[in-house]
């Protein structure tokens, strides 16, 4: 099996998706994301005046963006997994540490409410289902976790095959924060 070369990092905000890319990046590989994505292919719409965010247009994107990177690059953005990629890891956080995580970063409570609420409902698995994504996925918990081990893990998983279940057995399998 040809090892995937262009691997989203996804989950919903707070997770640690930026700082297992700082990681990845640190250990000298390509890291792109999608908000800068977004921006260099015209697919970012308005500031929210309310929440401070932009919209992607991610059909716009997922149309205009296409990269054959010479060797591994990570995509970083809760996005990233409906993009055109090889393979998914997708990093999971107890919605109480999210909670915690978002609130130091000066969220609103609105924006904290919403995010956290995303997380205990699996939100990024329900998009992951809903387009059929036939990609392999990792899905780690990062809750407590150390960045180190996480790096580990990935780099075990990337260069064990990236293997595997489909979509829906994973899913089953989730994280599941309501249990």
């Amino acid at each position: 099996m040809e090892l995937p070369r262009l691997i989203a990092i996804t989950g919903t905000p707070g997770c640690g998706k930026t700082t297992l890319c700082d990681e990845l990046m640190a250990h000298g590989y390509a890291i792109r994301t999608v908000l800068d994505l977004a921006r260099e292919h015209d697919c970012l719409g308005d500031q929210d005046p309310a929440d401070g965010a932009a919209p992607i247009d991610v059909h716009k994107l997922a149309e205009a963006w296409h990269e054959e990177p010479d060797g591994l690059m990570f995509i970083d953005g809760h996005l990233s997994h409906l993009l055109e990629i090889d393979a998914v890891i997708l990093l999971r956080c107890h919605p109480d540490q999210l909670r915690l995580r978002l609130e130091h970063r000066g969220y609103t409570e609105a924006k904290v409410r919403a995010n956290v609420e995303w997380e205990m409902l699996a939100g990024t698995w329900s998009e992951m289902l809903e387009f059929e994504l036939e990609a392999p996925i990792l899905e780690l918990d990062t809750t407590g976790q150390n960045t180190s081990l996480l790096f580990k893990e990935v780099m075990n998983w990337i260069e064990g095959g990236c293997p595997s279940d489909g979509v829906e057995e994973l899913a089953r399998e989730a994280v599941d924060w309501l249990a």
